[in-house]
Order: C-alpha cells, then sequence, then structure tokens
C-alpha cells in the first residue's frame, strides 16, 4: 500500500524508472543477441528480465524484478484475486502493492514482407490496463515498453502516438502527449491520465529497436552496452537475488 505524501512517492518511482531505463539499455545488445528473427513479446521480456536480474547496479536499486507479476484484488467477500498479469514489475519491497509496472508491446512486426504497427493493440491492452487501474491500481506513474520489430522507431513512434490520440476519450487523456529527454536510439515519451476517484497516473513510454544500440561508454551513468550473451540464470539465481537485495525506496 503506498502510504505517504503521492507526490514524493512519484518523485521515488520517477527516478526508479530513470534509473532502470540505464540499465535496460545496458543489457539490450546482451538480450538482442540471444534470440533469432521474429521473437514472440513473452521471449524478449523473459530474457531481459533474467539480464537485469542479475545486474549488480539493479541489484542495489530495488527488492526484485519480477517477471509476469500478478497484482492482487479483493472481491467482495475479502477474498484475494489475480487482476491480471504485468510483464514486467520492479518491486520495492515486500509489499506487493506498491511496485513500478512496465507493460510489454511489440510494434512494427514483419510477416511474409508486410509490416503490422500493432499500435492498436499497444493502447488498447497494454495502456489501457492503467488507465482502468487493472495494472497500478492507486499508483501515479506506470511505464510501457515497446519492442520495434523492424527498427523503424519514427514509423512505431508515429503509429503509437496517433493510436492514442484516436483514443483520447476512453484513455481520458489529459495534456496530450509529452517527449521525454534525448536518448540516442530510442523513443521516449509520456502520458497522463484521469483514473476514477478522480486520480492521475504518469504513463512513461519508452520505444527500443529489437536491433543492436550504440551508446555513449563509461559515465557515472553506466551507459556502456553489454555484450551478447548466452548465459541463462537457474531459479536458484532468482530467489538467492531475491534474498539478498532489499528496497532501497521505502518512503521515511
Amino acid at each position: 500500500m503506498m502510504l505517504g505524501d503521492p507526490q514524493a512517492w512519484k518523485r521515488r518511482l520517477v527516478s526508479l524508472d530513470e534509473r532502470i531505463l540505464q540499465r535496460i539499455l545496458y543489457v539490450w545488445n546482451g538480450c538482442v543477441g540471444r534470440l533469432q528473427g521474429q521473437p514472440e513479446e513473452d521471449d524478449i521480456t523473459i530474457n531481459l528480465v533474467d539480464l537485469l536480474v542479475n545486474d549488480p547496479v539493479v541489484r542495489t536499486l530495488c527488492h526484485w524484478i519480477e517477471y509476469q507479476f500478478e497484482p492482487f484484488g479483493i472481491d467482495d467477500q475479502g477474498a484475494t484475486f489475480s487482476k491480471g498479469i504485468i510483464d514486467l514489475a520492479v518491486l520495492l519491497d515486500w509489499d506487493r502493492e506498491t511496485y513500478l509496472p512496465y507493460e510489454c508491446k511489440r510494434l512494427n512486426t514483419v510477416h511474409q514482407g508486410k509490416r503490422s504497427s500493432l499500435a492498436t493493440p499497444y493502447v488498447n491492452e497494454g495502456l489501457m490496463r492503467f488507465v482502468t487501474e487493472q495494472y497500478a491500481e492507486g499508483l501515479p506513474v506506470g511505464c510501457m515498453l515497446g519492442y520495434v520489430m523492424d527498427g523503424d522507431l519514427p514509423f512505431g513512434l508515429q503509429q503509437v502516438q496517433a493510436a492514442i490520440t484516436a483514443n483520447a476519450t476512453p484513455l481520458r487523456a489529459r495534456g496530450g502527449v509529452t517527449n521525454g529527454g534525448a536518448l540516442p536510439s530510442i523513443e521516449r515519451f509520456s502520458t497522463g491520465h484521469e483514473r476514477a476517484g478522480p486520480t492521475w497516473i504518469e504513463v512513461r513510454h519508452v520505444l527500443l529497436p529489437f536491433a543492436a544500440i550504440d551508446l555513449p561508454r563509461g559515465g557515472s551513468g553506466g551507459w556502456e552496452p553489454q555484450k551478447a550473451s548466452n548465459k541463462t540464470s537457474n531459479v536458484s539465481d532468482f530467489k538467492r537475488a531475491a534474498r539478498e537485495h532489499e528496497s532501497k525506496f521505502s518512503p521515511k
């Protein structure tokens, strides 16, 4: 449960997203190097999570990163049920209600020479779930990762933003699209949405090309890309990491 100043929580989650994004970019080449052709969304995400949980910097940032995290709801009888499956969740501590969610979608898939933008599913089966609070209930920040399979970021960005604009009313979008800070090899923007209550959520979007990326090396930001790796961790690695690292983001 999120207790304390909502704005303070939002600042913490935004800061955490910035640092997790740095590590996503750091391991991205290793993730791409493991997979061939046009892999499915789940195949990309599980390899991305595997690389992140074994990254020593990530282990200082959060309690755990969970693949296919299921947030709980409570029915009228007080029984707990699953509200669905979030592709990737950064857990701050043992509290399952406080996390940074990432919904992942493929974009610009190519089949038999024909390209499908998949921008509509990105919006209706991804972004919309933050608006309805199926994901990130009561939380001020959510995230979307778009895997741009053909590497055409400008087209992917154009199609996604057009789909958001076309669905502005059901998305309860407020304030339009805000461009994110410039980073090489990716596209970033954010959208704001009114939810029941009323409350607001900022959804932070990142589009990544499904290809090796070239980032500035060195520096305190840790942007040096990781080389491709075929190493896959076993379950004991995940459990050991979960025991060893606790969140540094609990509100004071």
